[in-house]
Order: structure tokens, then C-alpha cells, then sequence
């Protein structure tokens, strides 16, 4: 987020990178002049030069182990040079700061070639952790079967990039099929739970022909991945089935069919209702009482398949997990979601669903100040398929047309 930010700023970050760099370059040579001016100009006799120990350390923490061998070489060199009107005086005083010299050169390069390591193996993690959020949240198409996608992810851990909450869009011959959720916690601990509802969802939005049919893929799904972790994190189980594998663990979900008409299907387990967005603002579409969580209880027999009012040619559907709406600032203030989205709506003209994402990340940011209690998805859909009619009218009136012409 802050690289975001940063970037926007017209690259601050790069020249400050910059800056920093020269500073711990020139910093040590600095020192160096300054122990030794001290020392010339003082009737001290070599005591300030055990000063010249700390400069090793700090080339080494701020550059790397080259320049700590090289700097500490000449400080060692440096405390052996008589200094003042007595040469012969303090001679163990010299040899001494040069040994210590020595010392903090070899410690300096071992921590030194540590953090390099380390800095690589962080470096290794997180193109880990892209490559699973590539995988898990694959970045979604900008326009699906007519329908203008934009989405957004931020996760709540530090440093982190993949977190708990899930969403996709897919295109079937049922119509345009969208899953948004948000597991239980967030961080890596998630990731597994993630991957079995979305892979699952994948499959079955193809596969089942009603809405229904693919929450109860997506329930079995859970529930398969629930034992099989429990299975795996209590070996005392042997093998069978354990008594009440994670009975904590949960998803909500919410489950959105649109079809080729803009008729709007939902079914709703625990999560947040979308928004209604047009021109005339944000309104929330809240048809109805959702079910419990995926994973609390079974699913009734009968699921409450509701049907929400048609996404018409130019409106949209703004969809979002719980971390939205929970977010704070400094003074325990809430998110005021549904003003962030007038505000958008009304700034923003036709279906630009990226500008609409991108409004509302930066104001959740800046609300927050950066700081997220919970990971963080958005996705909005906008209904663009005005367009579409007026094209194949136009494919079939130059058909017809180079028909006539043959005709001739």
C-alpha cells in the first residue's frame, strides 16, 4: 500500500531510496575524518582512536560486506599511525583499537552475510506468496459474456499479499456466475480453505445448471477439506474420521447469477449484501435474510434462491467482504461505505468499474490510515451490454449485404 502510494506521488520513493544510499556511503567516511580531526586537534594520543571501531559496523549494516572489509582494513591500518607530538606514547592503546578494528570487521561480515541471506530468502517468499495469489486470485478479465470486471485485494497481515478472503467471475452457458467470500482469519493459515472453495466453484459454475446445485458442490467441497486438515493435524486420529474436525472453521459466501437478460440471481451464506450502484447513487440490495456461514450447519433442503431486481444496461453491483464496512480510523469510526460509493458514482461516468474499485480502495485507505483489522476484497460488475445488440445488428446488416452483392 505504501509503494502504492508512493508511486503516485510521482516516485519520491526511488529518490529517497537514493538519498539513503549516499548517506550510508558517505557516512562512514565521515566518521572517519571526524575521529581523526578530533584526535589531531586534541592533546589526547591515540584515545579517540578506539572510536574508529564503529566504523566497520556501520559500512556493514548500511552497504554490504565488501565495503566493511575494505573500510575496516583502513581503520586498522589508520590506529597503528602515530598521532600527536609522542609517538612512542599509548603503543598498546594503538595495537589494541587495531585488534578491535579487526574483531568488529569479522563480526560485521559474518552478521553482514546473515542478513543477506535472510533479505534473499524474504525476497524468495514473497514471489511464493505473488505466484499462490496469481493462482488463488487470478486476476480477473476485464470484461466477461458483457459484463465490465474490476477488482481488489488487500490483505491485513503485514508484508503479506494473500489473505482470506476469495472471489471469482466465470462465463456459462447459465450466465455470468460470481463468488465472493471470506473465510475464517485471514493470513496463510486461510490459503487452504481458499483454494478449496474456489477450485470447487470453478468447476461446478460449468458443471450444475441452478445455483443451488453449486452451493452444495462448494459445501462438500468445504467439508472434504475440513476432515482431510483435521485428519492431517490430529495423527491420533488414525486414519478415521475425527469426532468434530474444525467445527469453528467457516466461509461466508454469497453466490450471484446473472443472466443473459440481466435477471439477478443470489443465494447468501453470511455474507454482506451488495450495492446498487447508478446514476442516482448507491443503494444497498438487501432482498432478504441470508443463511448461516458455509460450514456452521447444514444446508437446508430447500435453499432461499433469491432474485434481485435485473442489472439493467449502464447500472452496476458493488460486492465486498466484512473488512470493508469494519475498518476504523484513529477514533473507532467505521467506514462510511455507502458515502464512499455516492461519491464515486458520481465522479465517475459509464461503466468504469476500475475507477469505481480504485475510489474506494483510496478512500478506505485513507480513512484507515493504512492500518486493516481484517484482509479486504472488492469487486464491482457493471451491465455493458447496450452495445452488444446495436454490433450484431451491424455484423447482420453487412451480411446481408455482401449476400446482395454475390446476388448481383
Amino acid at each position: 500500500m505504501i509503494r502504492t502510494w508512493a508511486r503516485r506521488d510521482g516516485g519520491c520513493l526511488p529518490r529517497a531510496a537514493r538519498l539513503r544510499r549516499a548517506l550510508v556511503f558517505v557516512l562512514p567516511g565521515l566518521w572517519v575524518l571526524g575521529v581523526l580531526l578530533w584526535e589531531l586537534c586534541t592533546s589526547a594520543e591515540g584515545q579517540f582512536l578506539q572510536l574508529l571501531a564503529a566504523a566497520p559496523a556501520i559500512a556493514c549494516a548500511g552497504t554490504g560486506r565488501r565495503q566493511c572489509v575494505v573500510l575496516g582494513g583502513l581503520c586498522a591500518l589508520l590506529a597503528l599511525l602515530p598521532f600527536g607530538t609522542s609517538p612512542g606514547v599509548h603503543t598498546l592503546t594503538r595495537v589494541g583499537t587495531c585488534c578491535a578494528v579487526l574483531v568488529v570487521v569479522a563480526a560485521s561480515y559474518l552478521t553482514a552475510g546473515r542478513r543477506l541471506r535472510l533479505l534473499r530468502e524474504l525476497e524468495r517468499t514473497k514471489e511464493v506468496a505473488t505466484a499462490a495469489q496469481r493462482v488463488l486470485l487470478r486476476p480477473l478479465p476485464a470484461r466477461v459474456d458483457g459484463i465490465v470486471v474490476a477488482a481488489d485485494h488487500l490483505a491485513a497481515g503485514e508484508a503479506a499479499t494473500v489473505g482470506g478472503d476469495l472471489y471469482d467471475v466465470v462465463a456459462t452457458r447459465h450466465g455470468v456466475r460470481v463468488v465472493i467470500g471470506d473465510v475464517r482469519g485471514h493470513g496463510l493459515g486461510a490459503l487452504g480453505t481458499v483454494a478449496a472453495v474456489l477450485g470447487s466453484f470453478r468447476e461446478a459454475a460449468h458443471d450444475e445448471p441452478d445455483l443451488g446445485g453449486v452451493l452444495r458442490r462448494l459445501e462438500r467441497a468445504l467439508q472434504r477439506h475440513l476432515r482431510e486438515r483435521a485428519r492431517a493435524e490430529h495423527p491420533s486420529a488414525g486414519g478415521g474420521e475425527p469426532d468434530n474436525p474444525l467445527s469453528e472453521e467457516f466461509v461466508t459466501l454469497l453466490l450471484v447469477e446473472i443472466a443473459r437478460d440481466g435477471a439477478v440471481r443470489t443465494l447468501n451464506c453470511g455474507h454482506p449484501w451488495p450495492y446498487r450502484l447508478s446514476r442516482s447513487g448507491a443503494l444497498p440490495d438487501a432482498p432478504g435474510e441470508p443463511m448461516p456461514p458455509l460450514g456452521l450447519f447444514p444446508l437446508p433442503a430447500e435453499l432461499p434462491l433469491t432474485d434481485c431486481p435485473p442489472l439493467l444496461p449502464g447500472q452496476a453491483i458493488f460486492l465486498h467482504t466484512d473488512g470493508v464496512t469494519d475498518a476504523r480510523d484513529a477514533d473507532g469510526t467505521f467506514f462510511p461505505l455507502p458515502r464512499a460509493l455516492d461519491d464515486s458514482v458520481r465522479s465517475v461516468r459509464d461503466c468504469r468499474a476500475a475507477a469505481l474499485v480504485e475510489d474506494v480502495r483510496a478512500a478506505l485507505l485513507r480513512h484507515s490510515g493504512g492500518r486493516l483489522c481484517d484482509d479486504v476484497a472488492l469487486l464491482v460488475l457493471c451491465n455493458d451490454r447496450l452495445r452488444v445488440p446495436a454490433q450484431a445488428d451491424a455484423a447482420a446488416l453487412a451480411r446481408g449485404r455482401v449476400r446482395a452483392g454475390r446476388a448481383e
